[in-house]
């Protein structure tokens, strides 16, 4: 589906839900997309992306960045403690901020470099065992914890079971996300992410309407 579409549905639902213009940013999943997809997406406009993994990031982004110098790349999938020192480099935002000893390197590496990207705390709220994502009744501790740290914590995200009807999932992350005074809600994909902007997401993050089907390789 071309960007245009995209940000027209974007912008219906912001009305539908009584939300300012704008006020919703589109995260363009790229992960495993060949870089021709990539770039014809870039050409049209569109600055912000997200990947799954640090190390395809690593590869596909530099040159990106440096033809198309404004954009910024989030990362959305699982972040391995031995990769954070890379991720705090290459990404603008992190959206999957799930456990304490990831808290801990991140403030380490925040300290040294004097900076951090925007962090988002990953919520399991499907209480899924295979699912990254801290529990639904450990969030707000678990928020308080980071702030103590320092950690530039902005929001909330999670990744409703496939099962499940998303609405119920939106809903809770964006009432635990209020009671603990966080702006930002990273919540709804291709399928779903006019229904999570009704409910409050201000990050939206579409792969497949965009790009068409994942290519197999990656």
């Amino acid at each position: 589906m071309p960007l245009i579409d995209i940000r027209n549905r974007i912008a219906r639902a912001e009305a539908e839900a009584g939300r300012a213009p704008g006020s919703v940013h589109l995260i363009a999943v790229s992960k495993v997309q060949p870089n021709a997809r990539v770039e014809a997406v870039l050409e049209e406009g569109q600055r912000l992306f997200g990947e799954n993994k640090v190390q395809e990031a690593a590869t596909k982004w530099p040159d990106f960045r440096s033809r198309f110098p404004e954009t910024e790349v989030h990362l959305i999938g699982p972040l391995q403690t031995n990769k954070a020192k890379q991720a705090v480099e290459l990404f603008e935002a992190i959206h999957s901020l799930d456990r304490p000893k990831l808290a801990h390197v991140l403030a380490d590496l925040a300290q040294k470099r004097g900076q951090s990207p925007r962090l988002f705390i990953q919520v399991n709220t499907g209480e899924e065992s295979q699912k990254a994502g801290c529990l639904p009744a450990e969030a707000d501790a678990f928020v308080a914890d980071c702030r103590k740290l320092d950690l530039p914590v902005v929001g909330l995200m999670c990744i409703p079971p496939v099962e499940e009807e998303p609405a119920l999932h939106f809903a809770l992350l964006a009432k635990i996300a209020a009671r603990n005074g966080l702006p930002e809600l990273s919540m709804g994909m291709s399928d779903d992410f006019e229904t999570a902007i009704a409910l409050g997401a201000t990050y939206v993050r579409v792969g497949s309407a965009l790009f068409g089907a994942r290519s197999p390789q990656g």
